[in-house]
């Protein structure tokens, strides 16, 4: 395992981070605990989760129910320190614990911080994200903005980071990051840390697999110029570059049975842009898991990539697979089907 700065906060967190969307709904209580121990058994210490999970699939009789199991390992185990957790704040409307009041302002922070610390049986995170931006951006598929949109309750992106300031002097958080995000909304936060000496955003949670590599457009030099590095989410497009979706076929109680909300990668080249990067692994004799997540982690502005797993022996297969060292010729070959293939699933 490697261990890599999270921005400039002085933090470092393990290369290989450990997602858990999934508990609560696919995993029990006992199996996310054992999850967790196995993580850090093998070197993981960086731990993501969201008020608003799990979401396979998602509904308001679950939602935060992930938060409450990593509390309740944290309570029995006392390894908080062992650990460097992230959540998030879901924003306006986007499946927050409170949606009348999920704005990015001061009450609707405040309130879903106080929330998740309260369920997670900690007094501070390690790391705090924007799970969504406040104002209406491209995601999802979606490519550029046509027009702007916002809503007359947007709030500016100044207020927002001034009640993170807060919370980082009050010891509540002791970074930020961003998530979905675009490089407009990097380069404001950044703009708006050095004019107010407020903190800045140490790192960007965007979806990032050989399905998907619209980050290195425009963001992947904020990470290298500015150390915002890449929380990489979805690293297997959701299980797709997995192989097990080949042929149309949809396994029992897998992602695309369980959460058909989503839909970012039923698109008509998807099939046989996986496809090809599946025959590829099979051609040099390597794991498409392996492929898929080892590519991510090598990325030079990757601080670290975000695997899930309903099992441990998932799980234990994505870790080796993250950690191998791809040939030049996977590389190679990687390159020459983006070049057919360019980004099928944004």
């Amino acid at each position: 395992m490697q261990y890599r700065p999270l921005g400039r906060t002085g933090i470092d967190v393990s290369s290989v981070c450990l997602g858990t969307m999934t508990w609560g709904s696919q995993n029990s209580e006992a199996e996310a605990h054992t999850q967790i121990d196995f993580a850090l058994d093998r070197g993981i210490t960086f731990l993501d989760t969201a008020e608003m999970y799990p979401v396979t699939p998602s509904s308001l009789e679950t939602r935060g129910r992930t938060e409450e199991y990593i509390g309740t390992w944290i309570a029995a185990s006392g390894k908080r320190d062992k650990i460097i957790l992230a959540s998030k704040v879901a924003g306006p409307a986007r499946g927050a614990a409170d949606p009348g009041a999920a704005r990015l302002d001061r009450a609707g922070i405040e309130a879903a911080l106080d929330r998740s610390l309260l369920k997670l049986k900690t007094d501070y995170l390690d790391l705090y994200q924007l799970h969504w931006p406040d104002r209406i951006t491209p995601m999802f598929g979606q490519r550029g903005l046509q027009g702007l949109s916002d809503s007359p309750l947007t709030v500016p992106i100044a207020e927002t980071l001034d009640v993170l300031a807060d919370l980082v002097r009050a010891g509540k958080i002791r970074s930020f990051g961003v998530s979905n995000e675009t490089p407009w909304g990097v380069a404001e936060f950044l703009r708006l840390a050095r004019e107010t000496d407020g903190p800045r955003v140490a790192s960007i949670q965007n979806a990032y697999s050989l399905l998907n590599r619209t980050y290195e457009i425009g963001l992947s030099e904020f990470a290298l110029r500015e150390d915002v590095g890449l929380l990489a989410y979805s690293p297997l497009a959701a299980g797709h570059l997995s192989g097990k979706y080949l042929g149309g076929t949809v396994p029992p109680g897998s992602r695309l049975d369980v959460a058909r909300q989503f839909v970012r990668y039923n698109v008509p080249q998807q099939p046989d842009a996986s496809a090809r990067y599946i025959a590829l692994a099979h051609a040099l004799d390597i794991d498409p898991v392996a492929l898929a997540l080892a590519f991510v982690h090598s990325r030079p502005f990757v601080t670290s990539s975000i695997i899930g797993a309903t099992s441990l022996e998932q799980l234990a297969a994505d870790i080796d697979g993250s950690l191998i060292a791809l040939p030049p010729e996977a590389i190679a070959g990687i390159e020459a089907i983006q070049r057919v293939y360019p980004d099928p699933c944004p």
